[in-house]
């Protein structure tokens, strides 16, 4: 019997990194938004198109789409996406379901308003964040992601998460992102979930744990969220210094359980080495003699003295950088400025046969685990499209959740 495709809705495309990664296995994409706010060019989505074409594709800012009818947006078995990351703060709850719970231009509440008012609920979502999402705001750490779990909690749904280094699993970036899954209630998956072991679904039996092993723990911290939206916003974590939330976890029916776990991987490893353009690379990206003690002077050790708005002058230290870049180690993390000839203490640099140099635009690609050439594009500058890369993900991790959840998802119906 052949297995049926998933049908995906992917919000907050980018250059579409999910859908390069879930394309590899059971799933079709069946629509996708992408929008950049404050730009004319709408450079992602061009990118986006050229790769996969026009067809059910949306290039508009997805709060007004969802706002305007959210059946727009086709029945899909999954939703994914890896969203801002916002105040996600809740200032009063509206009883009517038009009514945004959260602040107007944040983005999470675009994806609940999907959830919440959609006739055909996707049983599914795959999310993603940056893992500061587990302990913002400074203030009220934990806060954001206990609103954003309470409220898929609310819409019915459990949720499992993990903090994801590529690089801990073999893959060619250190890139720490948390990723996780929501399952509907009405689904056998939600019901295996309710009936497990806690502690054996996330180190064991789980989507996650299957795609990405962990050795085995024995703590895990229970979490009771308490009380609607509003209230964990005014009250969630007011004393803690510490978010409740560890790098692993889920949520079902208002309870948390979390746990700190370690990767288990002695697989093959790819290092920066791995990906290089040898003998390929044109002259701008060697770095200018006139420009090498700016670079060593950013990526050095020093101590700056600085004035807070209010006057007080502090001293703020930095510690050096590996410079140039280890070739046999997997990359530090690639960041949106990482294009461009300007000396940068975040920028990578290499040392090749002819001297030191940038990272290409292929090479950035490669990092993140994309096809050679994916964001090259008639009008779209080499800094762009190192833009690009530092705000996509590693499509090798979606690759495998991806893998895992149809596998968890289909696994009694094809047995």
């Amino acid at each position: 019997m052949e297995n049926k495709k998933m049908k995906v809705a992917e919000l907050f495309a980018g250059v579409g990194g999910f859908r390069l990664g879930l394309e590899k296995s059971n799933y079709e994409i069946v629509w996708s938004n992408q929008w950049e706010p404050s730009t004319k060019m709408q450079h992602a989505s061009k990118v986006y198109e050229a790769r996969f074409g026009k067809e059910n594709h949306s290039n508009e800012d997805i709060n007004e789409v969802v706002t305007r009818n959210v059946e727009e947006i086709p029945d899909h078995d999954l939703l994914v996406g890896g969203f801002p990351c916002q105040d996600y703060s809740v200032a009063t709850t509206l009883h009517n379901s038009k009514g945004l719970k959260g602040k107007k231009g944040v983005l999470w509440w675009s994806i609940h308003q999907i959830l919440e008012n959609k006739k055909n609920k996707p049983k599914y979502l795959f999310l993603e964040n940056v893992d500061r999402l587990l302990k913002s705001p400074a203030k009220q750490r934990g806060r954001d992601f206990a609103v954003m779990l309470q409220s898929l909690n609310d819409l019915g749904y459990a949720v499992e998460w993990r903090v994801i280094n590529a690089a801990e699993y073999g893959m060619p970036q250190r890139r720490r992102r948390v990723f996780f899954i929501g399952y509907h209630k009405s689904t056998d998956v939600y019901k295996r979930l309710q009936k497990s072991n806690k502690t054996n679904w996330l180190t064991e039996e789980g989507t996650i744990a299957n795609a990405f092993p962990v050795a085995k723990t024995n703590s895990i911290q229970e979490v009771e969220l308490k009380g609607d939206l509003v209230e964990i916003t005014n009250n969630f974590n007011k004393n803690g210094k510490l978010s409740p939330f560890q790098n692993t976890g889920l949520l079902i029916k208002g309870k948390v359980y979390t746990t700190k776990t370690e990767p288990n991987y002695d697989g093959k490893r790819t290092v920066l080495a791995d990906v290089l353009q040898n003998g390929e690379v044109t002259s701008e990206f060697f770095i200018d003699e006139k420009d090498k003690d700016k670079w060593e002077y950013l990526k050095g050790a020093k101590t700056i003295e600085r004035k807070s708005p209010d006057g007080f002058v502090y001293k703020y230290s930095e510690g050096g950088m590996i410079y140039p870049d280890a070739l046999d180690n997997a990359s530090r993390t690639i960041i949106t400025g990482e294009g461009g000839k300007s000396p940068s203490r975040f920028k990578h640099v290499i040392v090749s046969d002819r001297g030191l140099r940038r990272l290409t635009p292929i090479e950035l690609e490669r990092l993140n685990m994309f096809p050679d050439n994916h964001t090259k594009l008639e009008g779209i500058t080499d800094t762009k499209r190192a833009f690009f890369m530092g705000n996509a993900l590693v499509v090798g991790v979606i690759e495998k959740i991806g893998e895992e959840l149809y596998k968890q998802i289909n696994q009694f119906e094809y047995a």
